[in-house]
């Protein structure tokens, strides 16, 4: 595999399809692995339960995080990843419905690199892909250590 994954953590189907049309449309190559909820996603990036096949060494190059997620909820999944030396530096953009004051604060509490509200209109949602492809697989110097 060429390109570093994106992970996507995503419980709703339709949102996860607009995000993989948008991709296309935007032409990120990068391979996008999508996890439902918040206990996969760690699962994942920590390389066990179904993912314990998963190089641990191989992360992805961003992490596209909802909030309202089951098992788990994304503040939870942030927490755990800003905790967690092997993922602390690790890219990581909320991308939710969620325009609330409080949601905004508590996630760039937790660490979030960018907080972005999905556009409902499509056309804006695959520029807000675009834009986010541009700036953390294209123009983000990410740290090497």
């Amino acid at each position: 595999m060429s390109e570093k994954p994106i992970l996507l953590v995503e419980d709703n189907p339709d949102d996860v399809e607009l995000t993989r049309l948008a991709f296309i449309d935007a032409k990120i190559a990068n391979p996008l692995v999508v996890t439902r909820d918040g206990v996969e996603a760690l699962d994942y990036l920590f390389a066990r339960g179904e993912h314990a096949d998963r190089d641990p060494q191989l992360m992805p190059s961003i992490v596209l995080l909802d909030l309202n997620l089951p098992r788990l909820d994304g503040r939870e999944v942030l927490q755990a990843i800003r905790a967690d030396p092997r993922t602390r530096a690790l890219p990581v953009v909320v991308l939710t419905t969620s325009n609330e004051p409080f949601d905004i604060e508590a996630a760039y509490a937790l660490g979030v690199n960018s907080y972005i509200r999905k556009p409902v209109d499509f056309q804006q949602f695959v520029g807000a892909v675009r834009q986010v492809g541009l700036y953390w697989l294209v123009l983000n110097q990410p740290q090497t250590s």
